[in-house]
This record gives C-alpha cells, structure tokens and sequence, in this order.
C-alpha cells in the first residue's frame, strides 16, 4: 500500500461550510485507500455532521479525526482580521497542524485573501520566493492549461513573474508528468513591442532562463492547448478566470434558453442529450477544483468557496498528489538552480 497521507481539512470554510466539507471528506477517503484526514472545526458540529453524513466507520477505523477550533474565518473578513483577532480558527488551525509536521498538506474553501495572509505568515516561503501565487488548472482543447497567478499578487515585479514561471512549470512537470513543460508569458499581443515594463523586462528573463520559454502569448492561447503554462499578474488572472467562468454560465443560461423555446427545440434537446451531458462533464469546473498556493514551505490547497462535496474530494486529490510528488521541494531545488544559472552568466 501507498505510503500514508494525512491532510488538514478547514471543515468551517466556505459558502456550504459543513454541507460541503464532510461528504467531500468522506468522498475522499472512500477514493484514496492512502488517505487520511483531520477535520478542523468545532467538534461538535463536525461530528454531528459525520454521523449524519455516515462517516462514523472512518472514525472507528482511525483514518478520520476531528482537531476543535473555537473560531471561523468569515468569508468577508479582512485578512489583518483573520491573523490577529483568529487565531484559533479552523483556517488557522488547520495550517498550524501543517506547520507543525500533523498533516501534510491543508485544504481549505475559506476566504482567499485570509488564507493566503495566514498560510504565508505561518509556513512561510520558499527561498528565493518573494510572494506565494496562486495556480489551477483550466480546461483547454488538449487537456488544460495551468495558470497564475490568480490573485494572490495585484502588482508584480519581472522578478516575481520569473518565479511564478518557475513555480508552475516546476508543478506542470511534476503533476502533468511533462519534461519541459511550454511556458507562456499572458500579453496583450506577441509582438516584442507590447506590453508594459514588467512584462517585457520578465520576457527578457524567461528568454535567458532554460525553462522552455515559448514567449508571449495573448488570452485566446490559454485554451489552444499549445501552451501549457501561462504567467500574469494576480490582477490580470483574477479577471480572465472571473470572465472564464461568466462566459461559462452565460453559454450554459443560453443553451439552456434554446433548447426550452418551444416543443421542437425541447425535443432536439432530448436527442442532444448525451452530447449535452458529455460536454458539461468536460467543462464541469467541479473536476478543477482545486487552486495551489505556490511558494510555501508547505502544500495549501484553496477550494472554490461554492464548492459542494465532489469539488471539495477534487481539490484533496490535488493535495495528494502534491503531497505524493514532492512540491514545495522541487520548487526550492529548480529555483535554485535557475538562479545559480542567471549568477553564472
């Protein structure tokens, strides 16, 4: 059997709070035979969400625990907020048992902003790492795309977009199992002239670097599937995956519209079906869930805040898989050796 893994869960965190993190829990556990997971939250409330859920045989066999916390991070906290006035919440909590060598990874659908300020006050970052991205994958034609950052950083320097480039190609080589995964620079054109300072001054980096640079690529090219990386600010990220998702639900909300408009769009509907039904597996952003805070001394793993239980099983996967391949490591030493490289020339 697969070494034991054991992952922190922030069972009070996001929009469903319990409704969500148990059953995704339990889903996990039943998916992963290597699994094990500390449900952070208040015990009582955890455990009678268990029960009701039927997970009571996890805890019996000892592959479920509950850790109490007698506090819960809003989701409209400020992140000053959360690190001083919550220190024994389920987020905090949850990153302390990180830290403190109980799990291997953390699992939360809190509040961003206060898991990213607490994970990085807590765990810290890498050497060499100035600021932690965050990173998902999106679907694209060939598969998906990685791409950060997604948020976590408004204003980047070129520094800081060579490190995130560092980051997602060393997770994409790792996860993805890709010798050198193709990394692109998100520009408003792929013509050398374009794009501001910082991004013309991380091209130049990324060009002298042996990551497998392909240069500048615009926001089209995330899902061509001819790049498997893509690097931006936190700001620009934060807005193209917003308007991913809302192009999505708008296509959703029309197609649905259409095939509802009359007796003989409803029946086309019905024979479509299967295709209907087949694509929205492949689109289903449940199946990506799952954001990586890049950077840390540690593997946090940031679920959707909506997530129900089947996202939330995903986003552990995704923490395993870290967990089992070794992240934050490969970081360090590719960072490392890329800047011993740039030292060198």
């Amino acid at each position: 059997m697969a070494d034991r893994v054991v992952i922190s869960v922030d069972a009070m965190g996001g929009d469903l709070g319990l409704q969500a993190t148990v059953p995704g829990a339990l889903r996990a556990l039943d998916a992963r035979p290597e699994l094990d997971l500390v449900l952070v939250g208040d015990e009582t409330l955890v455990r009678e969400a268990i029960e009701r859920s039927g997970g009571l045989v996890h805890l019996e066999a000892g592959r479920l625990r509950v850790q109490h916390a007698s506090q819960v991070v809003a989701m409209d906290d400020l992140p000053s907020r959360a690190l001083r006035m919550k220190k024994d919440s389920s987020m905090r909590v949850a990153i302390n048992l990180v830290k403190q060598g109980e799990a291997q990874a953390c699992v939360s659908a809190g509040n961003t902003g206060a898991l990213m300020a607490t994970a990085r006050y807590v765990l810290k970052t890498l050497p060499g790492i100035d600021r932690p991205a965050i990173l998902t994958a999106i679907p694209s034609i060939k598969g998906h795309t990685r791409v950060l950052d997604l948020g976590a950083n408004v204003d980047s320097s070129a520094e800081h977009l060579f490190q995130f480039a560092v980051m997602g190609s060393v997770l994409a080589s790792a996860v993805d199992g890709l010798q050198a995964p193709r990394v692109g620079l998100l520009n408003i054109g792929e013509e050398e002239i374009k794009g501001n300072d910082q991004v013309k001054e991380a091209n130049r980096l990324l060009a002298a670097s042996s990551l497998n640079y392909i240069g500048y690529v615009e926001g089209d090219d995330v899902f061509s599937g001819e790049v498997d990386v893509v690097v931006c600010d936190g700001f620009v990220g934060n807005v193209s995956l917003k308007t991913m998702e809302g192009v999505a639900k708008m296509i959703a909300h029309f197609m649905k519209e259409e095939f509802t408009r009359n007796p003989l769009t409803r029946l086309a509907g019905l024979i479509a079906l299967p295709v209907l039904r087949a694509f929205r597996r492949r689109v289903d952003p449940r199946r990506y869930n799952g954001a990586s805070l890049l950077g840390l001394r540690g593997i946090v793993i940031k679920s959707h805040g909506g997530a129900d239980g089947l996202a939330l099983a995903n986003a552990i996967d995704v923490a395993i898989d870290e967990v089992h391949l070794a992240v934050p490591q490969r970081i360090d030493h590719q960072l490392e050796a890329l800047l011993t490289e740039r030292q060198a020339v």
